[in-house]
């Protein structure tokens, strides 16, 4: 934490830093909500390309491990309607 010479915390610089922060998540919110479909899809080609490449490397499929397993059984606690806020990929996406 900040601390000022005299062993206190610096509330400016706190504030200060959180409003950036704040200031950062609007824009990059705002830079999702404005791109458009081509950019996604465009998007969404490259990151099947890196799959593709990667899966190349591997020499066929991914093996999943026991943290994969354990983090696919706690989606499961999470409801179906939470899973936009939670997860930032959905089936949907990648099916698309």
């Amino acid at each position: 934490m900040l601390r000022h010479q005299s062993g206190g915390c610096d509330h400016r610089k706190v504030v200060l830093s959180l409003v950036y922060r704040l200031v950062r998540g609007l824009f990059a919110l705002l830079a999702v909500l404005v791109r458009t479909d081509l950019s996604k899809d465009v998007e969404l080609l490259v990151l099947r390309h890196e799959n593709r490449v990667l899966r190349r490397q591997l020499g066929g499929r991914p093996r999943w491990d026991h943290t994969d397993r354990l983090l696919a059984a706690l989606s499961r606690l999470i409801h179906r309607r939470r899973w936009t806020e939670v997860f930032p990929v959905t089936p949907a996406t990648i099916l698309r």
